[in-house]
């Protein structure tokens, strides 16, 4: 590009402990760059851009920008899980009126699948307007799920590092409390997101790489019945009196009242009941080999926004993640998502690239069959050494102010809206 145009930096989809620290890097990087000119927020989303709503970033203060290192989920930016479908002709053309308007060049969009499609979507169509815009992807999903299950597209996505954390952690604590607690709850039933994708629970086994504990994990990946896993369970408990269940929020047992998001992905979160309640049920109602009952623990969203738990490897990554879309967009590079590559060695590296969009757009990693124990309730010390690195060795530390976080505080500083006021395609029919 001969002249300087602004940046549209936009996220999607469920949000992530280090997504802002993505967002961080991309904003700090692009001010060393001359073609790049202001940076812009999209306002939750790819709905920011549909609604012009666009938060000026490179006029906040540096300070509140450095903190995006330690304020998690999207609440500075916003997020959304607005789809833009193929028949949606008129959401298309706003997009690109509205970066028209603002003289945008640069559309980045950290997320997922589906958004690395909408990035994909929106760079080709400008091609095709003749618009002078790149488009980019920045990678960011607890999941993992975004990729090949060669490993090859990308190693792993920022966020999940840090869920793994969470979970390596929350085992351990829980297997403190079954242990003193097993007299009278000798069964333990823990839910870990990921729809149908097994890399989040499949993390709990790093909380005891030695295989100490008493503990089974069944990803979506590996079904069986419920009578087989309550087989499994009273043969832990005749062994060990005792037993902790990691379980897939996907695995199937059952209908659970599902809901779809826009995406048309399962919202387990808002379903009439969870996998972790149905198993708990069948368990107490068929009996367990030990006295007491089993009991179900279900988090919910802080598996993705809890700060304290943030792998400072992860934060790394999705910092220079987020200064790689900046160098991939300066170069006039569009129609690629900014990858993290595993170095090969036994000592852990990773080099930061780019792989075309067309190639990740509304991709579905699944957790390889090999990392599955013969089994199908564990997983196996390769699933171990891919999965240790990314959490880290030591614990975030905190900013604080008398005992609370403090947390990125972006002032409202929008851009003048120059075109008339617009609703979603998709939204008209529920107003």
């Amino acid at each position: 590009m001969s002249t300087k145009k602004n940046l549209v930096v936009a996220q999607s989809g469920g949000p992530s402990p280090v997504i802002n620290n993505t967002l961080r890097g991309l904003i700090e990087a692009a001010r060393n760059f001359d073609n790049i000119g202001t940076v812009y927020g999209a306002h939750h989303g790819i709905e920011g851009v549909l609604k012009e709503e666009l938060l000026d970033l490179s006029g906040q203060c540096p300070d509140e920008i450095s903190l995006l290192r330690y304020t998690p989920a999207a609440g500075s930016i916003g997020t959304c899980r607005y789809k833009l479908k193929a028949n949606q002709n008129e959401d298309f053309d706003r997009v690109l009126e509205v970066f028209k308007a603002h003289n945008v060049g640069y559309f980045v969009y950290i997320g997922g699948n589906d958004s690395m499609d909408t990035a994909n979507k929106v760079a080709q169509l400008a091609q095709q307007r003749g618009l002078d815009l790149i488009g980019i992807g920045g990678p960011k999903t607890i999941d993992n799920d975004v990729g090949d299950s060669e490993f090859k597209l990308i190693d792993h996505t920022p966020g999940y590092g840090s869920t793994a954390k969470y979970w390596m952690h929350a085992v351990q604590n829980a297997n403190e409390e079954n242990n003193g607690s097993s007299p009278a709850d000798p069964v333990l039933v823990m839910q870990a997101m990921g729809r149908k994708i097994g890399f989040i629970p499949a993390a709990a086994r790093l909380a005891d790489p030695n295989r100490e504990m008493p503990l089974q994990i069944y990803l979506a990946e590996s079904p069986c019945s419920l009578e087989q896993l309550a087989d499994n369970v009273n043969d832990q408990l005749a062994k060990d009196g005792r037993c902790i269940v990691v379980i897939s929020e996907g695995f199937n047992v059952g209908s659970l009242g599902e809901r779809k998001d826009s995406f048309g992905h399962t919202q387990f979160s808002s379903s009439e009941t969870t996998v972790a309640q149905m198993v708990v049920n069948y368990l107490n109602k068929v009996g367990l080999k030990a006295k007491g009952s089993a009991r179900g623990n279900v988090p919910g969203t802080d598996q993705r926004h809890s700060m304290a738990y943030a792998s400072t490897v992860d934060l790394d990554e999705a910092y220079r993640a987020g200064e790689n879309c900046a160098v991939i967009a300066n170069k006039g590079e569009s129609g690629y998502m900014s990858t993290i590559l595993r170095n090969p060695g036994s000592v852990y590296s990773v080099t930061y690239d780019k792989v075309p969009l067309t190639e990740v757009a509304n991709s579905e990693r699944t957790f390889p069959k090999k990392w599955i124990t013969a089994a199908g309730n564990d997983v196996t010390d390769d699933f171990i050494k891919y999965c240790k690195p990314l959490v880290g060795e030591g614990m975030v530390s905190l900013p604080m102010i008398d005992g609370r976080q403090r947390m990125t505080r972006l002032e409202k500083k929008f851009a003048p809206q120059k075109l008339a006021a617009y609703i979603p395609q998709a939204d008209r029919a529920k107003k």
